[in-house]
């Protein structure tokens, strides 16, 4: 594909702004570039490559001559329009997940399962869920070497994560508690600042949430291992971007913390070790924040399983868990 018209569905969101700079960073060969947002955000400016581009109100007929959309604005957008763009010949690379479990929808990240996006029969490639992704990039080389076998997780989630409106939520909190001003809590179920909720998304059937159940049923579609059990609990943490994750990982082979040190090298790109707790050396979100790479450190072996590991993993949720693993899937095709 030569020099591609690129369109961006949720051009004005975080990770839609986030998208348009990750395409520009990367010298993304655009032919041209479409930036589609609701009617409330159509006619607004921004630039791109240091043209002015228009944004334009998303509608069904916003796809002709479109050879890639990225899409970024929630499920029921994704439903509604990746069809249409589908239809009109572009390949959707959607971030909601509206259709990552669709067996004819390819779920990738590239450094872990590039070809899975050679085969995309309904014109549509699903990101991940960004915790799913974060956690996976500090697993896969493991699960490479080792072979995983069970997940147990607690993340430590950004309130970016929840877009625009949850930085803003935690901004009004510490100000009002600051000044002594009662609040009531809008975009979280309680307080979220000075805080912690153990609830990002909504509740299921069998007590756990939409996104702690996202980590099952994905890390299996996109490992290719059906049999994979996985235990998550996620948690909103008042920090305003990247995601932390606390892992336990029991593996079907014999490991130590050094061999584990070591499966990460030079050939497994985008994850990097931060790994000397002795002398105060390990990730904090503030060290990945609008950084590509995640990071991984406190390895250590687990103490009450056999053939696991304990270890923290942190990453940009708007970078690398959304808007550049799209870009980068684009790059793939």
């Amino acid at each position: 594909m030569n020099e591609p018209h690129v369109a961006i569905v949720g051009a004005t969101g975080a990770v839609g702004v986030e998208m348009l700079l990750c395409l520009e960073q990367r010298n993304f060969p655009v032919g041209k570039i479409k930036l589609l947002a609701s009617s409330r955000s159509a006619g607004k400016t921004t630039t791109f490559r240091g043209e002015t581009v228009t944004i334009e109100e998303l509608t069904h007929e916003s796809f002709e001559g479109v050879d890639i959309a990225l899409f970024s604005a929630g499920g029921g957008i994704s439903r509604d329009f990746a069809p249409s763009a589908a239809k009109a010949g572009a390949v959707v690379i959607d971030n909601s997940s509206a259709f990552r479990m669709d067996p004819d929808v390819p779920l990738v990240v590239p450094e872990i399962n590039p070809d899975a996006a050679k085969d995309h029969p309904k014109n549509i490639i699903a990101n991940p869920n960004c915790t799913t992704i974060i956690s996976l990039m500090a697993l896969a080389p493991l699960h490479r070497k080792f072979g995983l076998k069970a997940i147990i997780a607690s993340s430590y989630q950004a309130v970016s994560g929840s877009g625009a409106q949850g930085i803003l939520e935690l901004e009004k909190q510490v100000k009002a508690i600051a000044n002594g001003e009662q609040f009531t809590p809008d975009v979280y179920p309680r307080q979220i600042a000075f805080n912690v909720i153990p609830q990002v998304d909504s509740f299921t059937e069998n007590g756990y949430t939409k996104e702690e159940m996202k980590m099952l049923n994905e890390s299996r579609k996109i490992l290719n291992l059906p049999d994979l059990k996985a235990s998550c609990t996620c948690v909103r943490v008042p920090v305003y971007r990247s995601h932390s994750v606390s892992i336990t990982a029991q593996f079907e082979r014999h490991v130590t913390a050094q061999a584990a040190r070591d499966a990460y090298c030079s050939d497994t790109p985008g994850v990097q070790i931060m790994d000397d707790p002795a002398a105060g050396v390990f990730p904090v979100p503030l060290d990945t924040t609008g950084k590509d790479d995640c990071l991984v450190g406190r390895i250590r072996e687990s103490l009450v399983l056999d053939n696991a590991l304990d270890l923290w993993v942190v990453g940009d949720q708007v970078r690398k868990g959304a808007a550049l693993n799209a870009v980068q899937i684009a790059e793939l095709l």
